[in-house]
């Protein structure tokens, strides 16, 4: 469990402190699979640009005449064929990360929104209901998790 959280008053439950706890680790993965996206779609763009400049300028060029020896020579080569099947492969990694990146958001901002519905619930006596503003502010510095509103 988070130091920040170990730390929290007698204010806030143990239950609360393991919500807070799952919040936070959707949050970090969240992250990690946002940062692996942008790298994928960042790798399969240069992968792609390289490859249409490559077949521009040494198979287009050269032997536009025909697209017959275009693609002749485009085929003769088995250094082509892997390296537009690791173009297509990092596309579809890219998808799949993609896929996996929708999935961890909206399991992060569920659980966060269910964190802010449950609020009355998490914090019922009056001086715990007066101080959760102390974890709210805690978990936005240190975490940069908004519980406040319900709004990404």
């Amino acid at each position: 469990m988070e130091s920040a959280i170990i730390l929290l008053d007698e204010n806030t439950d143990q239950a609360t402190r393991q919500m807070l706890q799952k919040v936070i680790e959707k949050k970090r993965k969240y992250e990690r699979l946002k940062n692996k996206h942008i790298f994928s779609i960042w790798t399969s763009m240069i992968m792609a640009v390289l490859l249409f400049g490559y077949v521009y300028y040494y198979i287009v060029v050269p032997y536009s005449s025909s697209f017959f020896t275009m693609f002749s020579m485009f085929v003769d080569r088995f250094s082509h064929f892997v390296f537009l099947s690791a173009s297509i492969g990092m596309y579809g990694y890219m998808l799949m990360v993609k896929k996996k990146l929708d999935k961890a958001e909206k399991e992060f901002h569920g659980l966060r929104c269910e964190i802010i519905d449950k609020s009355k619930d998490l914090w019922k006596k009056e001086q715990e209901w007066k101080n959760r503003h102390k974890v709210f502010e805690m978990m936005k510095s240190n975490y940069d998790i908004n519980l406040y509103h319900e709004s990404k």
